[in-house]
């Protein structure tokens, strides 16, 4: 599962991507000051871009905190999409690569190798998710898994959901079915490079 993903992408290219779109970013928190990253972990807080209930084509961008916690107090940073609808408190999570981690090549080592996935040719990509409000730590947001695309499976058996560029602006209105929205990508979509 994705517990690690990256955004060294600079704010205002993050906005043109959506202008691309016809997608109308507002702060109406103040425009955030957002820093490239090469690693944003579970709990970390990072930017989300959630609609606007009744204005399609709108999208607020916002951080929150990645991971709300459980009834057992363990952090939710990933969700199940498979068998559910989700009709409110949608959101898109930036990123320009997500990592996965698999038991080492080299038995001598004891770090899992680490595989960073990009979305070949493209400079950004959108991560489904959801967000809630939550007792102790307030807004905080999760991202939806599916079954593997065939870039992904011969590293793990989940993978979240990354929606194509048209489907950005469906997502964040939630009278769009999400189940017409979540799909695998078709095989060559990402790239993977071994990396630390």
């Amino acid at each position: 599962m994705c517990n690690d993903y990256r955004l060294t992408v600079e704010l205002t290219s993050v906005i043109a991507e959506f202008e691309q779109l016809k997608i109308k970013i507002r702060f109406p928190e103040g425009r955030p000051n957002i820093e490239a990253r090469e690693d944003i972990k579970v709990t970390d807080t990072a930017p989300i871009i959630r609609g606007v209930e009744g204005e399609r084509g709108m999208g607020e961008l916002i951080q929150r905190r990645w991971s709300w916690p459980s009834p057992t107090n363990k952090p939710v940073y990933n969700f199940r999409s498979e068998g559910r609808e989700f009709t409110s408190n949608r959101c898109l999570i930036v990123a320009d690569g997500f990592y996965e981690f698999t038991k080492p090549g080299d038995p001598k080592k004891k770090r899992k190798d680490k595989w960073l996935f990009r979305r070949i040719g493209e400079p950004l990509f959108a991560i489904a998710g959801i967000w809630r409000e939550t007792d102790g730590v307030g807004q905080a947001f999760t991202m939806l898994t599916m079954e593997p695309g065939p870039d992904v499976a011969p590293y793990h058996d989940r993978q979240i959901v990354i929606l194509e560029r048209s489907s950005w602006a469906d997502w964040l209105d939630s009278s769009v079915q999400a189940k017409s929205l979540i799909r695998p990508l078709s095989p060559g979509s990402l790239s993977v490079e071994q990396v630390g």
